[in-house]
């Protein structure tokens, strides 16, 4: 008796989708070791979909799915994926955002800090009720204007100052 065609591509496509996974919790594991939890958590939930695919029936679509135990685990290891999924969504915004998102609000600080370094003298704190400065606390000497010949230097002199060349 010949084999059963079905059956060898039920085989094919369930040995590819176990190998997808297993290389994807490979490479879940290799992140975590490199203390990426957050990455590697979602390489993991990425890389249970195929084999949660192939143990709720999806692969051999209806046969036998609604009373395979092997089906309802599939059901749960796609629940869990997507649990992954969410708490590392989750954590992400409790922290604010990929690196790269982190990077950038604090370069912005930054710039909006230094922009901010050069109150006015009536600058008042968020909590405070009067200005913190007075018009009389506050030196009255202030620098004079260069001459028009180091105008195009004076730009570089701030920049130099500002980086503390």
């Amino acid at each position: 008796m010949p084999p059963n065609p079905c059956l060898e591509d039920r085989m094919i496509a369930e040995t590819v989708c176990s190998a997808v996974s297993a290389a994807g919790l490979g490479i879940a594991l290799v992140t975590a070791y490199r203390k990426r939890f957050l990455t590697a958590t979602r390489i993991a939930a990425y890389a249970l979909v195929p084999i949660g695919l192939v143990m709720t029936g999806v692969v051999e679509w209806l046969a036998d799915t609604a009373f395979s135990p092997t089906a309802w685990a599939g059901f749960g290891v796609l629940g869990l994926s997507w649990v992954l999924f969410m708490t590392t969504r989750a954590v992400e915004r409790r922290r604010g955002g990929t690196r790269q998102g982190r990077k950038e609000r604090k370069q912005q600080r930054r710039a909006a800090g230094a922009a901010g370094a050069s109150t006015q003298p009536g600058a008042v704190a968020p909590t405070a009720s009067a200005p913190s400065l007075g018009p009389g606390s506050r030196p009255a000497a202030r620098p004079t204007a260069a001459p028009k010949s180091d105008d195009d230097f004076s730009d570089i002199e701030a920049i130099l100052k500002k980086h503390g060349i």
